[in-house]
């Protein structure tokens, strides 16, 4: 015989309580920064094992969590991806942003991708491949790294550091040698604010430049960034300014079409 759906407490609005309780395994999960045990589940929502178990089969049949054949560990699944991509992408900037990138692509010939920020970092959102084959497989979606990207080190320089050093410092958890001083990330802030661009070559990917800037939607909100990716061979001065001119005026064109004065 069917059960009837558990019922929020008296007092607030009714609601199923299973799926609530399900968010909270999601919740645990991505608030965990990487793959976790059944264990570590039960325990981050404080539930028996058996129970966190229940909720896991279902979650793995809808997509919102996968688990790994191998060690058995619990991670976001495709789903919940494809989820959070299309929730960024429906945000008014990220759309209208999204609308000048065929064309940046297409004066330039060059791979452009967008990025907003996120718990953990910048995320693609976006990636049009240009006329030049890469050696890299994009994932919209990806998190991408703070030091050595140029997309990361906008964000480096834009944001304040309340924001950016726990996620620095859990990226650089596994290799603490690589944890810039005070001083480095002070010149890597000057060098992107007075050029207001980050250039970075082989950071990511071995053979592929990147060349970011930041695009400031009205009033106080946290910046999107768009990125060209080339490869290295080819970047030299002549073709870096090109390309670095034609970045900026289409953030001249998106900054107009958000609302904002070329001035401001």
């Amino acid at each position: 015989m069917l059960q009837p759906p558990e019922e929020s407490p008296k007092g607030q609005q009714q609601g199923i309580q299973s799926v609530e309780l399900a968010m909270s395994i999601v919740e645990a999960i991505e608030r965990g920064l990487g793959p976790m045990s059944l264990t570590q589940i039960a325990h981050a929502t404080n539930m028996g094992a058996s129970k966190a178990h229940r909720y896991l089969v279902s979650l793995v049949r809808t997509g919102l969590v996968v688990q790994s054949h191998r060690s058995g560990l619990y991670d976001l699944g495709p789903a919940m991806r494809r989820i959070g991509v299309e929730s960024l992408r429906r945000l008014d900037e990220v759309g209208l942003v999204s609308e000048h990138l065929p064309g940046l692509r297409d004066r330039t010939s060059h791979a452009v991708n967008l990025a907003v920020w996120g718990d953990h970092g910048p995320i693609l959102v976006r990636w049009d491949y240009g006329s030049y084959a890469l050696p890299i497989t994009v994932r919209v979606g990806a998190t991408l790294p703070l030091l050595t990207s140029s997309v990361g080190r906008v964000y480096l320089a834009y944001l304040p550091d309340s924001l950016t050093r726990p996620v620095l410092e859990s990226q650089l958890s596994t290799d603490l040698e690589r944890l810039p001083t005070d001083a480095d990330l002070e010149r890597i802030r000057a060098e992107v604010k007075n050029r207001g661009a980050a250039v970075t070559s082989g950071g990511v990917i071995p053979g592929v430049a990147s060349i970011a800037a930041p695009v400031f939607p009205p009033g106080d909100s946290i910046p999107l960034v768009i990125a060209l990716a080339l490869p290295a061979r080819i970047a030299d001065t002549l073709e870096m300014a090109r390309i670095e001119a034609e970045l900026q005026q289409t953030i001249d064109r998106i900054r107009l079409d958000l609302g904002s004065s070329l001035g401001a």
